[in-house]
Formats: structure tokens, C-alpha cells, sequence
């Protein structure tokens, strides 16, 4: 097995070295790609509408969110024809779309290649500075395509998709698969053929994934459920793994000893998490993805950099600050947060990603960046991506009168889950299940309830929330003074009951805040 896992290091390593030459000159890798764009839109109705003709007329293009682009994608689907770009669209992958219509990004050829050219970057720095691996057996995170969801029958079925065929063909031996893993099931089905994938294989070494709380439900469900896998499972597991599963606390790193790698988010909302993850498998790197979204990928973690280097050759990067002025890679500063604009070949330039960074140090000659989270109008803490416009048009449709004060607020413990704050709440349990079905339109929000990543929505009512929450939220380093309540914060609470009593305020003890979580629906976890 060495044999093979070197022979993958030498393939990958020209790709690598690739890269490694555009580190040394980020803005000249920069201005190649920016070239090859220019290519695209001039070629493309967009370009033209746009007055684009050379490499000078790039600002002519606006700087643009998916809304901006709907109409276009929508002519360019009915028409069969690529407008934004002259390469064909092979398909269309659908992501979030809590604030209206499911987003449906375009891929072309050279958008896949650019995913592919991040796989065998990281899987080079892997085998050449990570842990060492003998079996090279891994799970690539399958987004299950639940009934209970409306599955979308197009696009990606799993990550090693976004890989070119000959790389997926190479990888397969390696690949631990659950049973019926790409056809409609059920959450229960989803998550025993899962569990059984992944305890039948002994020698997993890898571990990709997406949030941490995706593994974290996942052994949840082994704990709840060891007895009927040990079933499952008789003469399969050796009587040594077989008493680890029957053990009351199972011990998960004695389970999978030769577990080495856990990829997966452990950045701003995902660190706690990712940290439960390393306390679990102390013997394995939990490493974080950087940045990667349907979009686009634009960060690779690196060992040998310490860090996540953009992919400066892959996809142009634009810096915009909190003044509105856009910098160029080779101009951006440390302690500066700048938020995303991203240019690419399926089709998105000067796409507004709404993600923040910041630098944290330079690799080669290229800065690495730091995920400090969502723009300020999104909540984002497992996946699911709620924006203020969806939960205020989400409250406003519940109609929570006689209540004058409403806001949702994100949670962190004991399980990540939404909390919503009200002055007055007659019945709690009503409004929590009116809300949770409401929250269900977003179908990341659907998504993460189906699968135990988030909790139920708790309802929470006190007559001098609005003050309580001030109060709390200035002890959060937000000055008094600026203290604005939308129908949605953003910065996530570690717990309800901090959030709620663990102010300087010092209510009547004879005051109670009356909270509610919703029980009427099975939690699906």
C-alpha cells in the first residue's frame, strides 16, 4: 500500500509545484487568470451587455450577488445556452437559498478542473508533510439525498465529484461507501448505512466532512443504536472491536485506532465543535478545509504553510473593507477584515460571496487567510446560512402579536440550535412548532434538523427581553451604544441561559423567563 500511495504523490506533484511557483508571485498568477476571464466574458452576452473588450474594462463589470445574476441564469437555462461565460455548462448544483429560490451555480469544465486542481494540492501536502498512512482508506461526506428533504436529482452526488474521473477511478479501491448511498432514503436509513459503512472498516484512516457536527450526530446515533449494529454487524466486527461497540461509553479512538485525518470546518462557528472532535480522536490531525463553497474553492490548507493559501491560480480574488474600497491580493494587511469578491470560470465575476477574512501571515510571498465568518446579515452555524431578510419575512408571516419585540438569536450549547426572544408569548409551544415549520422553507435549515445537527427551535419569553438582550449582547464587546436588534443576530451565544441571566441586570427573583422548546415533532436526531 506505500507502493501506491507514492506512486499518488508522484502524480499529484506537478500540480503542486504548480502552485507552488504562483505562491511565489500571487499578483502575476493573478493577472494570467484575470487574462483567461477577460477571454471568457468578452466572449460571453454578459461581457458584451457589459461593455467588456479588454483586460482594462474589468471594472465595467458590477460587483454582483446570485440575485443580481438570477435573471441571467434563469435565460440561460431556458435557452440551453451559456450566456455568462463561452464554455459549455455541464450541470448546475444547487446551494443555499434561505433568503429566496435555492441557488443553482453553473459548472463548467474548467469549474470542476479547478476543484480537482484543490484536491491534488491538499492530497500532495498531505502525503508529503501529514501523518503517515498505510490503508489510505477514507469516507468522502456524502449530502444524502433524503426523502424527507425533496432531493434535487441533479448535480454532484457526493465530494469525490468534484474530482476528474481518471483521479476518482484511482481513488475507488480506497473509498469506504455506504450501501444505496446516491438513492432517495430516509434520515434512519441514511445514518444505519452509514454507521455500519464505517464501523465495518477497521482500518479508516480519513475522515471528510464538511461541519464537525455532522460527525458529532453521527456517533450520537452509534451510541443510541449500538446494540441492533452490533446485529447488524455479528461476524463482521473481531470480538475486540465488537466489546468497544457494546461498551456504555463507547471509546471512538480505540474504535477507529488508525484514524489519522478529520477534515472538516473548525473555523468561527465550527471551532468548538472541531475542538470536541480533536478531544475525541486525540491521535488523529483535525485539520480545517479553508475555504470552499459551492461556488468556488479558494483556500487550501496547507501543513507546510500553517495555514490556508488562496488558490491564486484558480480563482481571482478581490478584498473589499468595511469602507467599501476593493484592494488586490498583493495589497491586502494584516488586521484588516475584508469581505470576499470572487471571479471564476463557471460564469460568477465579481461574485459577492459573503464570507469575511482576514490575513494571518505570509507563505512564500502569498498572504494566508483567516475564515472569520458570514457577512453581518447571515447566520451560519452548521451549515445552514439563515439571513436576516428570511427570518424577518419568516417572522412577519408567523404574526407574533400581542408581542412587540422578536429576535432570533443563534446557540451554541448544548447543542448548536435557534432560540427565539420574545416580550410576550401566550403559547410558546404553539409558536415554537409554527416556527420550526417555517424555518423548514430553508432547505439547509431542513436539512441540518433532519440529520441531528441542529436542535430544536427553543422559545424563550420574558417582558424585558429587549433589555436582557442589550445588556448581553454589551457584554459581548458590542458598545451600548450601538446595540441594534434585528430579527436575526449573527454572533452566535454559548447557552440560552447566559444569554438570558448571565448579565449585570438583577431581575425580581420572582421574575421567570418562560422557555419552551418544541416537542410536538419527533427530533429526527
Amino acid at each position: 500500500m506505500g507502493f501506491v500511495l507514492s506512486a499518488l504523490s508522484l502524480l499529484l506533484a506537478p500540480a503542486a509545484a504548480r502552485f507552488g511557483r504562483s505562491l511565489d508571485r500571487p499578483a502575476a498568477a493573478q493577472a494570467r487568470l484575470q487574462r483567461r476571464l477577460v477571454a471568457q466574458v468578452t466572449a460571453s452576452d454578459y461581457g458584451r451587455a457589459h461593455g467588456v473588450r479588454q483586460v482594462a474594462d474589468w471594472e465595467r463589470l458590477p460587483v454582483v450577488t446570485y440575485d443580481d445574476l438570477r435573471p441571467w441564469l434563469a435565460q440561460q437555462r431556458a435557452e440551453g445556452r451559456s450566456l455568462l461565460t463561452r464554455e459549455p455548462v455541464l450541470f448546475y448544483e444547487r446551494t443555499s437559498g434561505s433568503s429566496g429560490p435555492a441557488k443553482e451555480i453553473p459548472y463548467t469544465r474548467s469549474l470542476r478542473r479547478a476543484f480537482n486542481h484543490l484536491f491534488c494540492v491538499w492530497a500532495f501536502d498531505l502525503l508529503r508533510h501529514g501523518p503517515r498512512f498505510s490503508s489510505g482508506k477514507f469516507y468522502f461526506c456524502i449530502s444524502p439525498k433524503l426523502q424527507e428533504a425533496d432531493p434535487d436529482p441533479q448535480g454532484l452526488q457526493d465530494d469525490s465529484e468534484y474530482l476528474d474521473p481518471w483521479l476518482r477511478w484511482l481513488l475507488r479501491p480506497f473509498w469506504v461507501l455506504p450501501e444505496a448511498a446516491h438513492r432517495p432514503q430516509s434520515v434512519a436509513q441514511f445514518k444505519r448505512q452509514l454507521a455500519i459503512a464505517l464501523l465495518a472498516e477497521e482500518r479508516l484512516e480519513i475522515l471528510s466532512l464538511w461541519s464537525p457536527s455532522f460527525l458529532s450526530a453521527q456517533l450520537d446515533y452509534i451510541q443510541a443504536h449500538q446494540h441492533e449494529l452490533r446485529r447488524a454487524l455479528a461476524g463482521t466486527l473481531s470480538p475486540e472491536r465488537d466489546r468497544l461497540l457494546a461498551a456504555p461509553e463507547i471509546a471512538w479512538n480505540r474504535l477507529w485506532p488508525h484514524l489519522r485525518l478529520i477534515s472538516c470546518w473548525d473555523s468561527a462557528t465550527a471551532a468548538d465543535s472541531a475542538e470536541g472532535l480533536r478531544r475525541l480522536f486525540p491521535g488523529a490531525l483535525v485539520q480545517g478545509k479553508g475555504l470552499l463553497a459551492t461556488e468556488a474553492p479558494m483556500t487550501v490548507p496547507l501543513i507546510a504553510a500553517q495555514g490556508c493559501v488562496p488558490l491564486v491560480d484558480t480563482v481571482l480574488f478581490e478584498f473589499e473593507d468595511e469602507a467599501g474600497k476593493i484592494w488586490q491580493i498583493q495589497e491586502i494587511q494584516p488586521g484588516i477584515v475584508y469581505e470576499l469578491i470572487i471571479s471564476q470560470s463557471g460564469g460568477l465575476y465579481r461574485y459577492r460571496m459573503g464570507d469575511r477574512v482576514r490575513v494571518t501571515h505570509v507563505y512564500r510571498s502569498t498572504p494566508c487567510l483567516e475564515f472569520l465568518g458570514r457577512s453581518r446579515d447571515t447566520s451560519d452555524l452548521v451549515g445552514e446560512k439563515l439571513t436576516v431578510a428570511f427570518v424577518a419575512q419568516v417572522l412577519a408571516d408567523l404574526d407574533l402579536a400581542p408581542a412587540r419585540f422578536a429576535c432570533l438569536a443563534p446557540v451554541l450549547t448544548p447543542r448548536p440550535h435557534y432560540a427565539l426572544l420574545l416580550d410576550l408569548a401566550p403559547d410558546s409551544e404553539a409558536i415554537a412548532q409554527r416556527l420550526e415549520a417555517a424555518l423548514g422553507r430553508s432547505p439547509q435549515y431542513r436539512h441540518a434538523r433532519l440529520l441531528g445537527q441542529l436542535g430544536p427551535v427553543a422559545v424563550a419569553a420574558a417582558a424585558d427581553m429587549a433589555e436582557r438582550l442589550s445588556v448581553a449582547r454589551a457584554q459581548n464587546s458590542t458598545r451600548w451604544g450601538d446595540v441594534k436588534h434585528s430579527a436575526l443576530l449573527t454572533q452566535p451565544f454559548g447557552t440560552l441561559e447566559g444569554l438570558l441571566l448571565g448579565t449585570n441586570l438583577s431581575p425580581n427573583p420572582d421574575e421567570t423567563v418562560q422557555t419552551c422548546v418544541q416537542t410536538s415533532g419527533k427530533d429526527p436526531s
